[in-house]
């Protein structure tokens, strides 16, 4: 346990000295990765549940429109949660950065399971009418409030806490634990959906997986205050020279950065929320392929996601930060449109395939994000530099994403419309990368 201390307007911290890279333990690092992952795991296990079952979704709280209408209607409200995330980054940026990382994702986590419970216990339009998806909205957007300090925050509390040499690998266990939420929400759903009726799913089915979200924002809230801060904001803390303003400065001194960072994320943003999320929706309703073989293409995708996240991490640290991300952006500007022509021959193996194709794309890009942005800014802004860019990029491309693919398709009346979408987000991650510095190999900058 950290000797924490605090006054009115001073930093919460250990005002111990920070110990050297060395002196931090193998056994704090472990309990480091286990404090990150289980945050984002809880968040991102609820995008992916909401995600699968929108169909079922749609029908509980949209009953009265047409199947397409209620669809977009649902994805409408997972983006529209996104709109908050900014200020959540804001917030959660200002507190990470002023008082205490530990102290950021300690709250966000507790807060954010709490609302992820909360959607289980919303009744349906046939009980309350119009509240129900009002009440939706709501809880939605609490939600995505707390968990946007998520990401940022774990990955800047994995970066500062490991080996210099190893920092790739040690972040790519944020995008990781994503992919594991997902996973177990790709499980859920497609068990759930096999053993249930549709009128068992549509009743209290749907309900379950949210249920899950208490006990394990419990055991992650409990692992984080076990910790110590990081070493390097320790040292910050007890020199008194974290910034007072950090989102201010951010935008005074580190506008560049910024910018380019938000053109990083846009890849990230787009391509996690249509390969990741949307896709099963996109293979049952807009390719005719049955609800449990899209999950069940998805689940076989994401394990291999995982796998190849590590690796990705591994050679960010091996060959640096932009020459994997300008392969990725390359990946997907020349092989998108060909992948989603094959999805559309509508054999199961033949989708399997192009979905790890995809999945391995991608993770070029989410397995070198979390290091190159926690690199790009310094310790004095770090958080809120993550923070900002991270969350400003997904509420704008990201959780629109599965609306936008549902709303282009509906528009152009091609199924390959989100990957042209994806492309042009490819180009624009191509050009802000490229116009950025290489960072791997520097030591952690504090001002």
């Amino acid at each position: 346990m950290s000797n924490e201390t605090s006054s009115p307007g001073s930093i919460v911290s250990d005002p111990r000295p920070a110990p050297a890279d060395s002196a931090v333990c193998k056994e704090t690092r472990r309990r480091v990765i286990a404090a990150s992952f289980i945050g984002n795991f809880v968040e991102w296990f609820d995008y992916a549940v909401y995600g699968y079952l929108a169909v079922t979704i749609a029908t509980v709280f949209f009953p009265e429109s047409d199947p397409q209408t209620g669809l977009l209607l649902t994805f409408a409200l997972f983006a529209i949660s996104f709109l908050v995330r900014p200020l959540g980054g804001f917030v959660w940026g200002h507190i990470g950065d002023r008082v205490g990382r530990r102290t950021a994702l300690s709250l966000s986590i507790l807060i954010m399971s709490g609302a992820t419970f909360c959607i289980a216990l919303i009744p349906g339009y046939d009980t309350i009418g119009i509240w129900a998806p009002v009440l939706l909205l709501i809880i939605r957007v609490v939600q995505g409030f707390s968990a946007s300090g998520e990401y940022a925050g774990a990955s800047a509390f994995l970066v500062e806490y490991a080996p210099a040499n190893r920092r790739g690998l040690y972040a790519a266990v944020v995008p990781a634990s994503t992919a594991a939420g997902l996973l177990l929400g790709s499980l859920m759903a497609g068990l759930l959906t096999t053993l249930l009726s549709t009128e068992a799913m549509q009743s209290w089915g749907w309900r379950l997986p949210f249920l899950l979200a208490a006990p394990m924002g419990l055991i992650g809230r409990y692992i984080r205050t076990k910790l110590e801060d990081t070493p390097v904001f320790r040292e910050l803390a007890a020199e008194d020279h974290a910034v007072k303003a950090p989102v201010s400065s951010l935008f005074r001194n580190h506008w560049r950065q910024l910018l380019q960072a938000v053109g990083a994320v846009l890849l990230n943003a787009v391509g996690f929320y249509v390969i990741l999320s949307y896709m099963p929706t996109y293979l049952s309703s807009e390719l005719g392929l049955g609800e449990t073989e899209s999950f069940l293409a998805t689940t076989i995708a994401l394990i291999t996601y995982i796998g190849f996240i590590f690796l990705t991490g591994m050679l960010s640290d091996r060959y640096g930060r932009k020459k994997v991300l300008i392969s990725a952006s390359v990946a997907f500007i020349v092989l998108t449109v060909p992948a989603f022509a094959l999805l559309g021959t509508g054999n199961f193996l033949v989708i399997v395939l192009v979905q790890i194709l995809l999945g391995a794309m991608l993770t070029l890009n989410d397995g070198t994000l979390p290091s190159f942005l926690a690199e790009m800014f310094p310790t004095r802004v770090r958080y809120s530099g993550f923070a900002v860019s991270f969350n400003l990029s997904n509420a704008l491309f990201g959780g629109t994403a599965p609306f936008m693919a549902t709303l282009l398709i509906a528009a152009t009346a091609s199924d390959l419309a989100p990957a042209w979408y994806l492309v042009a987000a490819a180009v624009v991650s191509l050009i802000a990368v490229s116009l950025s510095r290489e960072t791997c190999k520097e030591p952690l900058r504090h001002e």
